[in-house]
Order: structure tokens, then sequence, then C-alpha cells
């Protein structure tokens, strides 16, 4: 599982100009607002710019020094929070992460663990049943995976990988009631 350490990157999935925010605050104090999420745990998070030419898709610094486009991290947001445009962006940007960060991924599927006597890491993936866990377990010990490309040629059963890994996380982010969290922070 993960620690909660900062995000220090985001992918950006919608720009509010202006936020509707509390109906009572005056117009000159409501602040545009940019939802994103992170590259690392996948944070959902609302952010608020320093600058207008923050796009849909960009990657930006949200870490702690030298922020060029990013003012600050407003919150923390949940799905439901999200805007419908960034509800549509979110399934690319994870797909993003997760092809740009592909040996992290990779080595999941060398790494990962029994969690209870009965479950394993794996059987969290979609479509990971016990006889693809066979597989896959197999496949390491011979020899642990070098790419995504490398699982699906070595465990004909498993032709995509990362669509496994991207569904998973997005079933992470949507569904508040996940209760074994493997890529995403709770």
């Amino acid at each position: 599982m993960k620690s909660d350490k900062k995000e220090l990157y985001a992918l950006i999935l919608d720009v509010l100009p202006i936020t509707a925010g509390d109906p009572r605050r005056p117009q000159f104090r409501k602040e545009p607002i940019v939802q994103a999420v992170g590259t690392e745990q996948f944070k959902l998070l609302e952010l608020v710019p320093k600058v207008t030419d923050v796009q849909v898709n960009d990657k930006v610094y949200i870490g702690d020094k030298a922020r060029d486009k990013i003012e600050k991290v407003k919150r923390r947001i949940g799905y439901a929070d999200l805007t419908q445009t960034a509800k549509l962006e979110l399934p690319y940007a994870v797909e993003r992460i997760v092809t740009e960060n592909e040996e992290r991924f990779v080595d999941f599927f060398n790494k990962a663990v029994p969690i209870t006597s009965k479950q394993h890491m794996l059987h969290l993936l979609p479509g990971v049943g016990k006889k693809i866990l066979w597989e896959i377990l197999e496949a390491r010990e011979k020899q642990p995976f070098t790419s995504f490309a490398d699982i699906a040629e070595r465990v004909k059963s498993v032709p995509k990988p990362e669509q496994m890994v991207i569904k998973r996380v997005m079933e992470e982010l949507e569904d508040p009631n996940v209760k074994y969290h493997i890529f995403t922070l709770k």
C-alpha cells in the first residue's frame, strides 16, 4: 500500500475559470480552479493556478518549491466532486500515468503478495481468478517480468495487463466502498 506522501506532479483534468463556490462570496474574491489527478498516488485535487494558460492534459509541478503554473493545492477532493469534464478526462489521465510509469506497475506484478490466506493482491485486478493468478505467479517465479509486453507474451490469458491496472485504478477512484487500495490512497 502507499504512504501518505505529497504528490509532486499532477495531470490537469479540467480548468474552471471562476469557481461557483459560495454565492455570498463577492465576485472579485472568487478564484479560478483546476481539477487534477496526482501522478504518484492518483489523489484527486483542486488546484489554484498562477497563470491562465493551463490546459487539460498538462502535467504540472505541485510540490512545495518553485511551482511555475500552480499557486497552491487548495484541497483534496473525491470522485463525486469532479466536474463532468474531469470525469471524462480521468480515464485518459490514468492511462497516461500507467503507460508513462510502466516499470512501477510491472513491478507490482513481480512483487504482489497475499493479503489474506484466501486472497492475493493480484486477485484485485479485474479478470484475475485462481487460474490466471497461478499462471502469473509461475511465470514470475521463472523470471521477473520486464514490461507489459513481457507479461502479455508469457501469460497468454493476460493480453493487456496495463488495461487491468487502469481498470483497477478507476475502480478505486470511483467507488468509495472499495476495501483494498493497491494503487490509490484512500
